[in-house]
């Protein structure tokens, strides 16, 4: 790290303020607000060497980022129509939600990934689908009413943080992508989010990772119709690639850039095969519903709907895993009672 100082958006409340640091490479990391639990994401930004801005995950769409990109480009001496290009890792809304407004405001093109733009009109476009289709999954897997009312308000509350939805140019994942004067390889994974990207330059070995791997965190890992239906496969080959990749110096989309990729990657594939594990265990004493095993796992960590979302998606997708690897077996749902799973060995 170069330097670091907190930039005002406006205003006298913390949140409307983003910390702006300077790496080597002549990346800059503006860490945005955002909602607990996380509190804040990453954005990166690349000065072109025509005098224009790339930014990577501009954050969601809120009062408090708008006034923090304000705040941001005025720090770095850049009107909006700077910024050029808008790359996006992935759809979530924190990374995603904010590029159209930065769109309208700078004229820039928004770049992701096809599969990661097909999720996110899934999740958030005129025809999307995930705010009735998950609450059913869930229902049918055994969540109570009170948790999927919840679940359903929660899901709708996301619509401001998307909106306006951008117009996207498609990344090649097979091609290099230049920004800020230098070529990065795109890397292709997924089970945090179908068609993720992350992006390596070799010769620094800098990896600009998304959420891909995070330090500290375990990147979320669900089961959601309509979408992958083994995304813990998915997110563990995807480890695997990103493990044989050189890398000195990972940004992640949350807390602060990390040393020890590898390591890392190993940790995570490590922790999910706990979890297989012990998950295997609660099914040896006989069938469980998906939210049963959502409980035994994450009970003294849920205090709200976000937080029951994110645990029974990743109860299931690791349910889902077991399945495919013939340990367990999906039984139902019968009338009037949820679907179970159950050990085979």
């Amino acid at each position: 790290m170069v330097s670091g100082r907190d930039l005002r958006g406006g205003g006298t409340d913390g949140m409307r303020s983003a910390e702006l640091t300077r790496w080597d490479g002549g990346i800059l990391r503006a860490s945005m607000p955002m909602a607990p639990p996380l509190r804040q994401v990453n954005c990166y930004i690349l000065p072109e060497e025509d005098g224009s801005l790339t930014v990577i995950d501009p954050g969601p769409h809120t009062a408090e980022t708008e006034l923090a990109w304000e705040g941001v480009l005025a720090e770095l001496g850049y009107a909006w129509t700077a910024v050029r290009r808008i790359v996006v890792t992935h759809h979530h809304p924190d990374h995603y939600g904010l590029a159209g407004w930065l769109q309208e405001r700078s004229g820039g093109r928004v770049w992701m990934g096809e599969r990661a733009y097909r999720e996110a009109q899934m999740s958030w476009g005129p025809a999307a689908t995930l705010n009735d289709a998950l609450p059913q999954l869930f229902a049918r897997h055994g969540m109570p009413e009170p948790w999927l009312a919840a679940v359903r308000e929660h899901l709708e509350s996301f619509a401001p943080q998307v909106a306006p939805q951008p117009e996207v140019d498609f990344i090649d994942p097979a091609a290099p992508f230049v920004m800020g004067g230098r070529e990065w390889r795109p890397l292709l994974t997924g089970g945090h989010a179908p068609g993720h990207l992350s992006f390596h330059h070799a010769a620094s070995g800098q990896l600009l990772c998304g959420d891909a791997v995070l330090p500290q965190i375990s990147p979320n890992v669900g089961l959601q119709p309509g979408s992958d239906p083994q995304p813990l496969l998915t997110f563990m080959d995807g480890l695997r690639l990103l493990e044989g990749v050189p890398v000195t110096l990972a940004f992640p989309g949350h807390r602060e850039p990390f040393t020890g990729f590898t390591a890392r990657v190993q940790s995570l594939l490590l922790h999910h095969e706990e979890r297989l594990d012990k998950v295997a265990g609660l099914l040896a004493d006989g069938p469980l519903s998906g939210f049963a095993v959502c409980e035994a796992l994450f009970r003294s960590r849920i205090s709200s709907a976000h937080q029951m979302r994110f645990a029974m998606s990743e109860a299931l997708a690791h349910l889902a895993e077991l399945v495919r690897r013939e340990q367990a077996e999906l039984r139902g749902p019968a009338p009037g009672a949820p679907a179970v799973y159950a050990a085979l060995r």
